[in-house]
Parts: C-alpha cells; sequence; structure tokens
C-alpha cells in the first residue's frame, strides 16, 4: 500500500470485473496515469461464490479489447453461447424470437462463471502498472475541490487522496455527495440450477408472467433459472422437494420448455431499483451497481455497468492530466452515458411494469407489441442491436 499522503492520479474503489475493467483499459490505454486499484479481497480470491453472468456480445468485444475473453473463454466450461431468446407472456397471445443469425452474429450473448471472468481480468491486471491494494475496505468517500479523499479502513487504515476517485463497489454508500433512489419492488428472484431432459442448444427464455418475469439462461448443460416471486411464495419454493417443485415451475412456465429433469440448490435476493441521482460528485464518479443496480429483466444491468467502465476510460483517455478529475472531464462523461443509462434503467424499469400488470387490456398490449416486433424484422433487428450495444 503507497505511503499515507500521496497522490494517484485514479483510485479505483472496488476491483470486481467492472472496476478492473476500467483499471485495464486504462493501463492498455498506455497513458502516463499513477492508477490504484483498492479491494477488501485477499489476493486470488474470488469474492464471492460463483455465480452466471449474461453477457451481451457488446461486452464480449470490450473483454476482447481487454485481452481477455480468450482466457476466460478458454476455461472449461466457463462460457455458454446464447443464439436466440425466446420473449413470451403467460396466458396471453404474442411472442417474439431474437436470433444471432438475423443480426450476423455469432451470439447475441454469453452466459459466463462469475469467478473465471475475475480470475482472468485479475490476472490481467497484474501484468499491468496498476498498483492493486487487496484486501483494504474504503470506509469514505468525499470530493474536494482539488482532490479526492478515500478514507481506508481495516489494517490498512488511513487515507490517500486522487486527483479523480471511480467507485466501482456495488454499493457506492460510501460516498459524501452522491444521493440515491430506491424502489423496492416487494419481489425476490429465486435463482437455481435445472436439469434438462433435452439439450436447450443456446436458446435463452423470457417468460412474462403476472407475477412477474421467468428467466432461463441456457448453462453448460442445464439452465440458470431466475423466477420472480414474493418473499412468501419464494420461501415456500424453496421448502418444496425437487418433484414438487418442478411440477410448479412446469405450471406457471407453460409448455415452452420440454420437461425439467431436476433443480439444484435453491436460494433468493430481493429485487429493487437503486439509482444514483447523479453519477458524479465533486471530483469522484460511480460506475457500474454503484450508479445503477437494476431488475435483472433483460440482463441489462451488468452490461450497462461494463459500458460506464468503457466510456469513462475514453473519457479519461481524452482528458490532459492536469485537467483528470475537474468539472469539464466529469460533465464530459455524464453527456457520454446520459442516453444510454437513462434508456437502460428506463427500459428495465418499464419491462417490469409493464409486463408484472395482471389488467386484461394491458395484456393485449403487450401481446400485440410482441406480436408486431416478431412480425417486422427491421424493428426486430434494432431492438436486438440495442439491447446487445446500448444506445448512444
Amino acid at each position: 500500500m503507497r505511503v499515507p499522503g500521496a497522490r494517484p492520479d485514479i483510485a479505483i474503489v472496488g476491483a470486481g470485473p467492472v472496476g478492473a475493467t476500467l483499471a485495464l483499459a486504462l493501463a492498455r490505454a498506455g497513458d502516463d496515469l499513477d492508477i490504484v486499484a483498492i479491494d477488501p479481497r485477499a489476493p486470488g480470491e474470488a469474492g464471492r461464490a460463483d455465480r452466471s453472468l449474461a453477457l451481451s456480445h457488446g461486452a464480449r468485444l470490450i473483454f476482447e479489447r481487454l485481452g481477455v475473453w480468450s482466457r476466460v473463454a478458454g476455461t472449461e466450461g466457463a462460457v455458454t453461447p446464447i443464439v436466440a431468446i425466446d420473449v413470451s407472456q403467460a396466458r396471453g397471445f404474442g411472442a417474439a424470437r431474437l436470433d444471432a443469425r438475423e443480426v450476423g452474429l455469432p451470439a447475441l450473448g454469453y452466459v459466463v462463471s462469475y469467478r473465471a471472468l475475475s480470475a482472468a481480468l485479475d490476472d490481467a491486471l497484474a501484468a499491468t502498472a496498476v498498483e492493486l491494494c487487496y484486501g483494504t475496505e474504503v470506509s469514505r468517500v468525499e470530493g474536494a475541490t482539488d482532490f479526492a479523499a478515500l478514507e481506508l479502513a481495516g489494517p490498512a487504515a488511513g487515507s490517500i487522496e486522487a486527483r479523480l476517485a471511480v467507485v466501482a463497489d456495488g454499493v457506492g454508500a460510501a460516498v459524501t455527495g452522491v444521493t440515491r433512489r430506491r424502489r423496492d419492488y416487494g419481489q425476490v428472484a429465486l435463482i437455481a440450477t435445472l436439469a434438462l431432459a433435452t439439450p436447450h442448444r443456446g436458446v435463452a427464455y423470457e417468460r412474462f408472467t403476472v407475477d412477474g418475469p421467468v428467466a432461463l439462461l441456457p448453462e453448460r448443460d442445464h439452465y440458470a433459472l431466475v423466477w420472480t416471486q414474493s418473499p412468501a411464495e419464494a420461501e415456500r419454493s424453496k421448502a418444496l422437494s425437487e418433484s414438487e417443485f418442478l411440477d410448479a415451475l412446469a405450471r406457471h412456465f407453460g409448455p415452452r420448455v420440454d420437461r425439467f429433469a431436476g433443480v439444484g440448490a435453491r436460494r433468493s435476493f430481493p429485487l429493487a431499483l437503486d439509482v444514483a441521482a447523479a453519477t458524479t460528485s465533486r471530483r469522484v464518479v460511480v460506475i457500474g451497481n454503484a450508479a445503477q443496480s437494476l431488475h435483472p429483466i433483460a440482463g441489462q444491468g451488468f452490461n450497462l455497468g461494463l459500458r460506464d467502465a468503457w466510456e469513462l476510460a475514453r473519457t479519461i483517455e481524452r482528458t490532459p492530466k492536469s485537467e483528470m478529475g475537474g468539472d469539464a472531464m466529469l460533465a464530459a462523461y455524464r453527456r457520454s452515458r446520459r442516453v444510454d443509462r437513462n434508456a437502460g434503467i428506463l427500459f428495465t424499469d418499464g419491462l417490469v411494469r409493464l409486463f408484472g400488470s395482471g389488467v386484461p387490456l394491458a395484456s393485449a398490449a403487450r401481446g400485440a407489441g410482441l406480436a408486431l416486433l416478431d412480425l417486422v424484422a427491421p424493428a426486430r433487428r434494432m431492438f436486438t442491436r440495442a439491447m446487445l450495444f446500448g444506445l448512444h
């Protein structure tokens, strides 16, 4: 850890996939920047249990540019392509199918192991000049006119200052000057793995029901299930026997997928929209989940965070070192992300509201929209590309 009082150009709080993407993008750009990345993990520690990440094709392109995609893809069982997405609503007409072939891509996205991606990014960062400070908690980030101050907790207690502090720790709770808005959806996501009676062939499913969306993501030889339920219903579902659970899921999901053959361990987490009112404060930027934590519907949250990191790196590259972290640089970054960020938030929250209504007229409107999307190829291609690459 650098001595107290030292001032790096950029301090990145959180070296998970989003923070590491930013650090690696800056290091690969070759700029003469002094960068420190701070993370509470021990060196080599994954930081959390393995889980599935839904990456868009646009996210793959970012990791290819950073030189880490081949390492991730070369890890056995770490990457499963999504070649098509089946979108439908239960108890109503209308369905659409998005296909990678229609937009000339090998896959629309990928289901990726968090641990494999994190390990690839860690190894790539270790080969750069970025200073990695593991085992260190950041308890407070506060901007001032000329620098941002970071208070460190734990064995390396103290403080450092930086021209720019970037908070990518997933929560952004330690940042002063950045207010947040939270909407609790009153639901949880029940997640599990589903063994299959027939191969999934790379097809993902997004099924909208009156209780909320149900997603099936192809992963290796099984599906990763994300089932929106009330907290009480989720507790009941977790207590069901395997056969009872599979029967309940089949009844709720409907006949669009062949029989499920088994289910793994089940767990749940609460669903909410948690958004920073502004993504910058004096000398401070929040990115990824620290900027916006979204409902997992349509898999936009993580990909939006990666685009935050990539666009911030581009903004930094265009900024003279003497102006690093200044008001003009922060304003340029906000402009670069305004359309894509707002669209991602509104799209995700809008889907939750639109497809969570049981009103008959709403069901008819949803069905008509899905049918139109399925019938009009140009609209379908435009919609697909927006999901893969964001809006700019």
